[in-house]
């Protein structure tokens, strides 16, 4: 079995390449990944000697040698992470987000008609959806609530849903799609939330909070959601739409005060700045179908879970440190120089 992960040098890329050479072995993990700003290639350092992974510098867009990669190691499955995934960043810049998340997509897709998988898997989001009102505690994404994006970053994952679909019912392809919530944990990219506060607390700096720090999130240890991706590619149904949440909704302020707290920092560290624009209030996952059919639940409540991430953040400085003077983007060249894979 021979499985290509792309974006597989990323925050959940990663933790799913981690995951699956330990439940699988013998499996063949190819991971692809352009190395953007996001793409870490020394989070992949523990299985680089390996010998059933192997990584490919390469971008998805790149339909040449995407194509020369499957008739090289004729994959049987392929699991796409690889997004532009960063709201604020496609607020800014909306078309590179089109580009990676719709086009690369395409390209990948017409690897797998062309060569021929068991499965493709697209990782979504459940920012497809838009948001939840936050007086409507009852109200649950489920796989049939309608699309209704709030940014061009979900924008992009909806389009990107849509023409997956288009390739199952127009070609036949084999595939499946997981919408999660959002992911924390171990290597995860520090501008985003969990590990931005973790980092500014640790160095006394200012902890922004967009507005009131109000919006609810439904967050998801990326352990959980490797095991639940890892059970849809092999018994989920094909042509199917799967939830996958944490059922651990908090308040983004709650969770700042939960770090100041376990850090021992003092909640004057805490700055309200200017709202986002369009910034979705609530999500909240309904993960009862995965429930149904593959029998998944998280395992992991988000008090054990936050107190494990922000250890392992504690114990790894070095890992986000480079990434935040930006020496981690010379890793690749410095360990490989020029050669175009390793």
């Amino acid at each position: 079995m021979t499985i290509f992960v792309t974006g597989g040098a990323g925050f959940i890329g990663s933790n799913f390449v981690f995951h699956m050479l330990k439940a699988h072995p013998g499996y063949r993990i190819v991971c692809l990944d352009k190395l953007t700003y996001a793409g870490n290639l020394s989070t992949l350092e523990p299985v680089m000697k390996n010998p059933d992974f192997r990584f490919v510098k390469i971008d998805i867009c790149d339909r040449e040698g995407i194509y020369k990669l499957f008739e090289e190691e004729k994959p049987n499955i392929v699991v796409n992470f690889a997004a532009e995934s960063h709201v604020d960043r496609s607020i800014e810049n909306p078309e590179i987000f089109l580009q990676t998340n719709i086009l690369g997509t395409q390209v990948l897709m017409d690897a797998c008609r062309k060569y021929g998988i068991t499965r493709y898997h697209q990782v979504s989001t459940d920012e497809v959806y838009g948001d939840l009102p936050l007086d409507r505690p009852d109200l649950f994404f489920t796989e049939q609530t309608p699309i209704h994006t709030s940014s061009p970053y979900s924008a992009s994952k909806a389009s990107a849903d849509l023409l997956v679909m288009a390739y199952n019912r127009t070609y036949g392809l084999p595939v499946a799609i997981s919408r999660c919530s959002n992911n924390y944990g171990p290597y995860h990219f520090p501008e985003k939330l969990i590990p931005l506060m973790i980092a500014n607390a640790l160095a006394d700096k200012p902890l922004p909070v967009y507005g009131e720090g109000l919006n609810v999130r439904d967050w998801l240890y990326v352990e959980d959601h490797c095991r639940a991706i890892d059970l849809i590619i092999h018994k989920g149904r094909v042509g199917e739409v799967y939830n996958v949440g944490g059922h651990n909704e908090m308040k983004n302020i709650d969770i700042v005060k939960l770090i100041c707290k376990e850090l021992g920092k003092p909640e004057s560290l805490i700055r309200h700045v200017e709202d986002r624009k369009g910034h979705d209030m609530r999500y909240a996952i309904d993960p009862t179908k995965i429930h149904d059919e593959l029998g998944w639940l998280p395992e992991t409540k988000f008090a054990d879970g936050i107190k494990k991430t922000i250890q392992w953040y504690l114990d790894n400085k070095q890992w986000w440190e480079t990434i935040i003077s930006g020496e981690y983007q010379n890793y690749y060249e410095k360990m490989y120089g020029s050669r175009a894979e390793v």
